[in-house]
């Protein structure tokens, strides 16, 4: 069976990629120009050096124009102005022997200069067709500033919030995931049959990083990732496989190793499961220094990792410029002229059906950069996005919405930044042109709002952690602070006795999340919390605004501020669209992408965990030798899929078509939704499944479907949810995609917690 389903892999890819590859046009060209090509001018394809204003990395290439003329220099990234872009391409076309083009690419993680939430936001959404309208708007505007190539989207899934990177992914659930990824490589690239690449505001796609980034031991940035191939296949590969079959055209290698050898090595990875299994049929480029850094990762020196990455289906080298020693390798029988000439060729294909070999300066118009990028249309879709992304985690007292009378006192260390509203990875926005959270209250609020301020608390009081988590032009002016804290907090209460309710905007700064920036600690800092405490103390109605860039420990929030609304970083629009949702012109819907833990104890917490042989009754604390804590219940402080809204929702029990499916056959699941409460309102319909005997051990709960569906106030709505066998497939012991014949439990609801139940058989 094992041997069928290998072959059966085997003739799916040499189809897939015999179809995608179809084009005896672009064939003839790519050979004819490689037939002319020196072995130093392939192996400059394969190079991938940053240069520019925008440095992601602590290298720096220089003499580029000088390697341009020489050809060898596939592309640059991070290059950013359409004039510049324009210059350097010039002197690729028509000062280099043989006038290739460049790519150019750049991290155009969550939009360009319009920005939206951060990915994590995004996901929060729980709306497909915003996503890929988020990407379709960032490919827009990074193009007509000369970018052809997007290292987006980041589809690595996390269940450790301590790792800096969970804010640029969608969470913990592989469902949602798959479902996120196909989203923005459509919005990025067009559909395959449809548009794809199909106008000059078609970018290519870099999904990453694969494989299993997320999982690093200790939430620790670049760390160590071990795990067995059942768990992979189940649980973390499934959103790079749906990016795959949404046809993204290029993937990044992650830094972390794969059974025991690095990803950007391990052949294992990027040809038998990415080519052989999957069909891709893109390039392969490694993450920043990939190459250079399995010298550390002690696998051999610069020549001997360069030669295995090569030869693990590795096409270009970003930045560790280690594919030069690919030259003496050849000439030492170490790697094959076919090895070096099949990655060439993918690069060129790339170029060539992003139209780049027709034109140059397809993606080069100084006049679109003028009239397509930051326009108002774009911010207005950006600040509608936004307020969906925002989940209202606890209204106690019906303390939301705000009322646009009188006085609101607005305190805290993100109440008037611009440059941390967009959060981490916006590297192309002008952080001086976003409002502060202050400027959107006001806006939204009107003429009879009157809003008070007071910073009230540093971002942490330790002013050299404060330094760290305000990198890259976001800092909250703390040096040119004088006053004590004591002094801050005093000022904020004085400023928090003339209001009628005050707005608490704490959490973290932009930079505390993304790359290299793993905590341990997730509750709010100490001198904001300390701050929080006295506000809540004064009586008056308190609304925590909370900016974060991945779950957090909330417990004391949750139990003592009335009101807590967590704004994620939304964007260019942030501000604004914060006072949309604060003021009700906007009901919140979001919902969590991912499991907010009681402490940092817990982790890893998520909510499709398995059972084990001794589990702890549903709602139970502690019991003698069962799976729990002697501190605290296993119990998450929100769950998976939690969001509450400003008017409620009821569902009724689940009906099901059938009890009894065979294996051809289907069961569809239905549920009324009421919006039972007096406002107007989204909710998000959640299909969970559980596979109640299989022959290895299954999670007590999989996402396999939702529908996110708008109600008037007293309106019903049936949602039906169609469950084939295809849908309940998993990968067994020996690694086959099958689906088992038994008993399934289907849960519907509004979280992964509060769920209507129903169990169907499937023969």
């Amino acid at each position: 069976m094992k041997k069928l389903l290998i072959l059966f892999f085997v003739i799916v890819a040499f189809v897939t990629i015999h179809a995608q590859s179809s084009n005896p046009e672009m064939d003839s060209f790519i050979t004819d120009l490689m037939n002319k090509m020196t072995i130093d001018e392939k192996l400059g394809q394969l190079n991938l050096p940053v240069a520019g204003d925008i440095v992601t990395g602590q290298a720096q290439s220089s003499n580029i124009a000088e390697r341009i003329k020489n050809g060898e220099v596939g592309g640059l990234f991070n290059v950013k102005g359409v004039e510049k872009i324009k210059e350097i391409q010039r002197v690729a076309v028509e000062e280099s022997r043989l006038g290739i083009p460049l790519l150019f690419a750049m991290d155009v993680i969550h939009g360009y200069e319009t920005a939206f939430p951060i990915p994590l936001g995004m996901a929060a959404t729980w709306n497909m067709e915003a996503i890929e309208k988020s990407a379709r708007i960032a490919a827009i505007e990074a193009s007509a500033d000369g970018i052809a190539w997007t290292f987006s989207p980041m589809v690595d899934i996390s269940r450790d919030p301590r790792w800096g990177r969970f804010s640029e992914g969608s969470g913990e659930d592989p469902f949602l995931g798959g479902k996120i990824a196909k989203a923005m490589v459509y919005g990025y690239q067009g559909r395959p049959g449809i548009d794809l690449y199909s106008t000059n505001s078609h970018i290519m796609a870099c999904v990453k990083h694969y494989a299993l980034y997320g999982a690093g031991e200790g939430g620790r940035d670049y760390n160590t990732v071990d795990m067995s191939r059942i768990r992979m296949f189940n649980e973390y590969m499934y959103p790079y496989q749906a990016a795959i079959d949404a046809g993204v055209g290029s993937v990044m290698a992650s830094f972390n190793e794969v059974d025991g050898i690095p990803a950007t090595a391990n052949k294992w990875l990027m040809t038998d499961v990415l080519r052989t299994q999957w069909g891709f049929n893109g390039f392969v480029v490694t993450d920043y220094t990939g190459i250079t850094e399995m010298i550390d990762h002690g696998i051999g020196d610069l020549q001997t990792v360069s030669a295995r990455a090569l030869k693990a289906g590795i096409d270009m080298d970003m930045v560790s410029e280690g594919f030069k020693t690919l030259k003496q390798s050849l000439a030492e029988g170490k790697v094959t002229q076919e090895e070096i000439d099949t990655a060439c060729r993918r690069i060129l294909e790339a170029k060539y059906i992003l139209g780049l070999f027709d034109d140059p300066y397809k993606f080069i118009n100084p006049e679109r950069a003028k009239n397509e990028i930051y326009t108002p249309e774009h911010r207005a879709i950006a600040r509608q996005i936004a307020t969906e992304s925002f989940v209202l985690l606890k209204n106690e007292n019906e303390t939301l919405p705000l009322k646009k009378q009188g006085t609101i006192a607005v305190i805290g260390p993100l109440a008037n930044t611009r440059s941390n509203m967009p959060g981490t990875w916006s590297v192309a926005v002008n952080l001086d042109v976003p409002a502060t959270l202050i400027e959107g209250i006001q806006r939204v609020g009107g003429d009879n709002v009157n809003v008070l301020y007071a910073k009230g608390s540093h971002l942490v009081s330790d002013a050299a952690y404060e330094e760290r988590a305000t990198m890259f032009g976001r800092t909250l002016h703390r040096d040119q602070e004088t006053r004590t804290d004591e002094e801050m907090l005093r000022e904020a209460l004085e400023i928090a006795k003339k209001s009628d309710v005050i707005v608490a905007a704490l959490g973290e700064s932009s930079e505390m999340s993304g790359e290299s920036s793993s905590r341990t600690d997730l509750d709010i800092p100490d001198v904001q919390k300390t701050l929080l405490k006295e506000l809540v103390k004064t009586g008056k109605p308190v609304v925590l605004v909370l900016f974060t860039g991945r779950p957090k420990t909330l417990v004391w929030e949750h139990q003592n501020v009335p009101s807590i609304l967590n704004v994620w970083f939304g964007g260019t629009e942030a501000a604004y669209a914060i006072g949309d949702v604060l003021f009700g012109d906007v009901n919140p819907s979001g919902k969590m992408p991912a499991t907010f833990p009681q402490n940092v104890g817990q982790i890893p917490l998520f909510y499709n965990h398995k059972n084990t042989g001794r589990p702890l009754a549903e709602g139970a604390w502690f019991e003698k030798f069962r799976s729990n804590y002697l501190d605290v219940t296993n119990d998450p402080l929100y769950p998976f899929g939690y969001g509450l809204s400003y008017t409620t929702f009821d569902y009724s029990d689940v009906r099901l078509s059938a009890t009894e499916i065979d294996m051809n056959e289907y069961v569809t699941a239905s549920v009324t939704v009421t919006n039972s409460g007096k406002r107007d309102g989204a909710e998000v319909v959640q299909l969970y499944i559980r596979d109640r005997v299989a022959s290895v051990t299954r999670p007590v709960s999989e996402l396999k479907g939702f529908e996110k569906v708008f109600l008037k106030a007293g309106e019903s709505r049936t949602i039906d949810f169609k469950i084939t066998p295809e849908l309940l497939k998993f990968y067994n012991y020996d690694l086959e995609f099958v689906v088992e014949p038994g008993d399934f439990d289907v849960m519907v609801g509004g979280n992964s917690q509060e769920v209507k139940r129903a169990r169907f058989t499937l023969k």
